[in-house]
């Protein structure tokens, strides 16, 4: 290990000033210790958000599994014929919904596939409909991938596509869709998927239009850790033109029931150094989540001392990680999670989608 340059990074951070790409490869380096990273990591973090830890009452809506893209890596999506394909009906959906506002939701993460026989305003009207019916839920929904397919389906601009939804309830967008940004590898996972530019457009129209949305970056398949800090760059290139991120995602692989089943996916510890390294390197988005469905319960809570200070919500009724083969809870109650954070030594702050606090420290513990 290089402790000359691990000096001038640890010095970097304790001056707050931005990391280069070529740190943050060295921080990728598997001779540099995951545990030193962290800690820095945890520092940046700790000294942005105390020892707070946010989490959402939520749950997931899919309402269909059939795609036109059918990517490599995804075992959720089917083809219409399929045995196992299905498109949820307006009454599947409003039951859905109903049954977690009566569970104390107060967000709905709206995502799908790219159903070739559906028609944009099918898209539109299950936002609306929603929207009427539970006027108080926050709506986050379609991914930048579903937007630009809005945008061909109806051979409008991206802009206008956005608009018309936000009139009918889009409160922020997800950041799923992101994957991998490095051409060379997105060829090779999701070959149909929209490229790198037009998700970017896709968020940079959104921040614009004033919608805040998350970002991802789906890690431990064909990419090499120089296309990890490019994706980082990017996204934190963006946020510097315009501020709209709220958090950021790190998704690990799943293979199992992809057409990589062969790969070995991450280990923990690549979860807690991909979480390292972005807390370091996205100074300016301010949120990291441990998305506990991706990263498994107990890697998440580690993560809250490796840079996150998000455990995601509650969660009800998630498919596309759970197709893959993620052995996480379906779900996970309001006590449970303030125990995981408290377990942890953070205080839970409960949120609403935009990080505004609901409730904090007198949450229950379980």
């Amino acid at each position: 290990m290089d402790w000359r340059q691990w000096d001038r990074i640890q010095e970097k951070i304790e001056s707050g000033r931005r990391l280069s790409a070529e740190e943050g490869l060295f921080l990728f380096d598997p001779a540099v210790s995951v545990h030193r990273v962290g800690q820095l990591a945890d520092r940046v973090c700790q000294r942005r958000h105390g020892r707070g830890v946010y989490y959402v009452q939520n749950a997931h809506l899919n309402p269909t599994n059939v795609c036109v893209l059918r990517c490599p890596i995804c075992a959720y999506s089917r083809s219409a014929g399929d045995p196992d394909a299905f498109t949820m009906s307006e009454q599947e959906v409003l039951a859905q919904a109903q049954e977690a506002v009566e569970a104390g939701c107060t967000e709905l993460h709206i995502v799908g596939g790219l159903h070739p026989e559906k028609p944009y305003p099918w898209y539109r009207d299950l936002l609306q409909v929603v929207h009427e019916s539970f006027p108080r839920v926050h709506l986050k929904a379609w991914t930048a991938v579903e937007i630009a397919w809005f945008a061909e389906l109806t051979g409008w601009p991206i802009r206008a596509v956005l608009e018309d939804l936000m009139e009918v309830g889009l409160g922020s967008l997800p950041g799923g869709g992101a994957e991998i940004f490095a051409p060379q590898v997105r060829q090779q996972i999701s070959p149909k998927k929209i490229d790198a530019e037009t998700w970017l457009a896709v968020h940079r129209e959104a921040h614009r239009l004033g919608l805040r949305s998350n970002a991802t970056m789906l890690y431990g398949h064909l990419e090499t850790a120089a296309d990890r800090i490019d994706h980082l760059v990017r996204l934190r290139q963006l946020q510097d033109e315009t501020g709209g991120f709220l958090a950021f995602v790190p998704l690990a692989f799943h293979p199992g029931k992809t057409q990589f089943f062969h790969l070995p996916g991450p280990t923990g510890l690549d979860d807690l150094r991909v979480m390292a390294v972005s807390r370091l390197m996205l100074d300016n988005i301010p949120h990291m989540k441990a998305y506990w469905i991706s990263l498994g319960v107990g890697t998440a809570q580690t993560a809250l001392a490796y840079g996150a200070n998000d455990m995601e919500g509650t969660v009800r009724q998630e498919r596309i990680h759970h197709e893959a083969g993620s052995s996480a809870p379906q779900a996970l109650s309001v006590e449970e999670i303030c125990l995981l954070i408290r377990q942890a030594g953070r205080l839970p702050i409960q949120r609403d989608s935009l990080y505004r606090p609901i409730a904090s420290a007198g949450a229950p513990s379980g």
